[in-house]
């Protein structure tokens, strides 16, 4: 099945190299583009794309609201695009806020072209991605407002988790696929499956990229859990 990409920078020389990318895919074809996030919203209408590649900051509407918008039409209709937020690292303030807006998925501008190609499949494919740099990124963000060693170390809305949910929620946080959580554990990527849609039930939550913004604002990892 082809995944059709909606391109959203008001950056036109960008819109440009990123489609040359996509279309040189086999299973990707970009089916529109525009400069604005109400530009976003008006050809996701018609368009119907599967993934919208978004930008945040453009005039008028940013991609912030506009993702908002999206995924609140998409509660009301059969039609759900999926958000996959691309920025740099000056824009940090922004990256917890297009989270819970609803995106999918936060990358780099840098990102290499296999990854970004690859992030798309992710996201088109019902499921979430952080970039583990953007991940450091609000770890860093979030590590002044991190609980100390004596305050509670388990918040109560995690007190429904298993021990072993918590230790997948812990390394979901840390950027990792669930592949990479199958190596960690030493278990088989269907049973991180499992766990993962498991802790998102319980805790009531869309996606993983959700549960990465919980896990911080609960303080479940602290700082230098990452590499």
């Amino acid at each position: 099945m082809t995944i059709r990409v909606l391109l959203v920078d008001d950056q036109p020389l960008l819109r440009t190299g990123f489609k040359l990318i996509l279309e040189a895919e086999g299973d990707m074809a970009v089916v529109g583009e525009a400069g604005d996030g109400a530009q976003a919203v008006e050809q996701t209408r018609a368009l119907l794309p599967d993934v919208v590649l978004m930008d945040i900051r453009m005039p008028g509407v940013d991609g912030i609201e506009a993702t908002r918008r999206l995924v609140r039409e998409a509660a009301a209709s059969a039609h759900v695009p999926r958000v996959l937020v691309l920025t740099t690292f000056d824009l940090d303030e922004y990256i917890v806020e297009a989270l819970r807006a609803g995106a999918s998925g936060f990358l780099l501008k840098d990102v290499p072209p296999d990854e970004l190609v690859q992030a798309i499949r992710v996201v088109a494919a019902g499921d979430a991605i952080v970039a583990p740099s953007v991940t450091r990124r609000l770890l860093d963000k979030f590590a002044t407002r991190l609980p100390s060693a004596h305050e509670q170390a388990t918040p109560a809305r995690l007190d429904r988790l298993t021990e072993r949910e918590l230790e997948v929620l812990r390394l979901i946080a840390r950027g990792l696929s669930n592949a990479e959580i199958a190596a960690e554990l030493v278990v088989s990527e269907t049973t991180v499956k499992t766990h993962v849609g498991n802790v998102l039930t319980k805790l009531g939550l869309r996606d993983r990229v959700q549960a990465v913004v919980l896990a911080y604002e609960c303080g479940l990892i602290t700082p230098g859990a990452l590499p």
